[in-house]
Order: structure tokens, then sequence, then C-alpha cells
């Protein structure tokens, strides 16, 4: 079965990352500014990092279907923080390198 949201097909997303039971994927088919999709039951939220002169300018959070529960909010807010740079250079590799992407399953909790 192929999940929806709107417009949104979830399954030519890649998945790069998971974090205790959060789904970090983006768009096989993507386009800037670099964001991805976070999945927690059935709650989408998008983020997006903007990159100025090489550095992460802003980082924005946008429910796409439901709402994530504040704790897993916060842990998603808190991994972003600590792999935003990491997450731009998937997305580098992957759209301008044409590299696939491994994802990555976090088990340690960060703090």
């Amino acid at each position: 079965m192929v999940q929806y949201c709107s417009n949104l097909k979830l399954k030519n997303m890649p998945t790069i990352y998971e974090y205790f039971g959060i789904i970090i994927r983006f768009h096989s088919d993507d386009h800037e500014p670099i964001h991805i999709h976070a999945l927690y039951d059935d709650n989408i939220v998008k983020v997006s990092l903007y990159v100025k002169n090489g550095a992460i300018s802003k980082i924005t959070y946008s429910n796409l279907r439901g709402k994530f529960a504040p704790n897993k909010l916060n842990d998603l807010k808190i991994f972003i923080d600590k792999y935003k740079y990491q997450i731009v250079l998937k997305w580098t590799e992957f759209y301008e390198w044409n590299k696939k992407v491994k994802k990555v399953l976090i088990t340690k909790k960060i703090k």
C-alpha cells in the first residue's frame, strides 16, 4: 500500500535515518531548499534547512499530516540539531553527485 499526504508519495522517498521510531526521508526527485520528511506514527513533519554561504542559516518545521506529540517533536529537533550538516551532506551527495544513500539507525539517545 502506498501512503499519501496530499500529493506526497512516500514510496519514492529514500530513508536516511531512523531515530527512536522517527523515520527521516527525502524525495528521490526533490528541490531546494534542502528538506526532509520526518514520519512518526501517522504524522509527517517537513523540516527545511536553509543554507547560506556554507552554513545553515535557518531551520523550519511544518506539519504536513497530523502533529507529533510534544516529546517526539522535541526528539526530532534535538536530532536535527545534531545531524543537520550530515543531512545536508547526504542531500548533496544524492542530488548533486547521484550517490546512493544508506539508512543509518541511531540507537543512542541524543541529549
